[in-house]
């Protein structure tokens, strides 16, 4: 697709679902907490779906325990301590990105992720995969998170780039909203954790991709 906006100087990504495909190692731990209560393994689609909204969703589908359950926290931690134990046994970047952030590494460019993911996770996986962002924002770095743009505003800061120079890249309807408040360009991507009733074009985003190559087609050709 062509791209109508003004190129970037700096590209922001979320991360689960959009820069990395974590669901492989996040279904395991799924399957584990299952496992340890007696229940058979979930299909990994049904897993995959769900990846975008954290641990407490994942527990809700794996056990059917509403957040409020006397259960879910005992659960949750098991769940997490379950991923954490290997972050990166599966998870990889999606196919093209590398490439991207190659690219995108010299300056006068810049990039950065900004997360719900919190940092006890998100910076194992991240050192993993040998990843080198200029910026990262996790959940528990500021008093607020996506959708609130404050995180936004904290990458752009320290990549020293101006809110509206930058792309947030994202595979939630949360990202997009973050994006906007923010004042940067609203990037939607179809290939990562879209649940099966969400439509991404009915999103407010100023650009779609729905793969990972047309992204990256698009971008380097904007350089």
């Amino acid at each position: 697709m062509s791209v109508s906006c003004p190129a970037p100087r700096a590209l922001l990504f979320d991360l689960d679902g959009t820069l990395v495909d974590t669901a492989p190692d996040l279904a395991r731990a799924t399957n584990e907490l299952r496992a340890h209560h007696g229940l058979a393994p979930l299909p990994y689609p049904q897993i995959r779906s769900q990846v975008s909204n954290g641990g407490s969703a994942l527990v809700t589908l794996a056990l059917g325990l509403a957040s409020e359950h006397a259960d879910h926290g005992a659960a949750r931690a098991f769940l997490l301590d379950a991923y954490g134990r290997d972050v990166a046994s599966q998870s990889r970047l999606f196919d093209g990105l590398e490439r991207l952030l190659d690219a995108w590494a010299l300056p006068p460019r810049g990039w950065g992720i900004v997360t719900n993911k919190p940092r006890a996770y998100a910076a194992p996986l991240i050192e993993a995969l040998q990843l080198t962002p200029g910026a990262l924002l996790c959940a528990d770095d500021l008093p607020v998170k996506k959708p609130a743009p404050e995180p936004l505003w904290e990458a752009a800061r320290r990549l020293s780039i101006a809110p509206a120079e930058c792309w947030y890249i994202g595979d939630h309807l949360r990202d997009i909203e973050a994006a906007r408040s923010a004042g940067m360009t609203a990037v939607a991507v179809g290939y990562g954790y879209i649940a099966e009733e969400d439509d991404i074009g009915r999103w407010p985003a100023d650009l779609w991709f729905e793969t990972p190559q047309e992204l990256v087609g698009a971008l380097i050709r904007e350089m």
